[in-house]
């Protein structure tokens, strides 16, 4: 009973792999050149609160993980810039992490995968 569930979870996270590494070229290329500059802020101030709200509310509120695994730019380091940007736009199927494409554009998006990587909302 076990092996089922250990093969269908299995499946699930390939599956949520493969998708997430077919559909990286294709965001890259429809997103184009991204710059932080495109936003104000003001706006980056809202995005710092939902990322500490509503992503922390599942990484936990100092991103050191929770329901949801650590954010540590350490960690993230090993995860190219692409990869993180597909996660948040596109969530991860099977796992609770939802998709922001529909609630975030492009440059907000960029803006919290950069943010991320350097440290900035993380606390030691």
């Amino acid at each position: 009973m076990q092996y089922r569930s250990v093969q269908r979870m299995s499946r699930t996270v390939f599956r949520s792999t493969l998708t997430t590494l077919l559909l990286l070229p294709l965001y890259a290329l429809a997103t184009g050149p991204l710059s932080e500059q495109r936003l104000s802020e003001q706006r980056k101030g809202e995005i710092g609160q939902i990322v500490q709200q509503d992503c922390g509310s599942c990484h936990g509120l100092t991103l050191k993980g929770g329901l949801g695994p650590n954010l540590d730019p350490a960690r993230l380091a090993q995860y190219p810039n692409g990869f993180l940007k597909a996660t948040i736009l596109h969530g991860r199927p099977g796992t609770p992490m939802p998709p922001w494409g529909p609630l975030l554009s492009a440059d907000e998006i960029h803006y919290i995968a950069t943010q991320l990587r350097s440290g900035v909302w993380y606390v030691p």
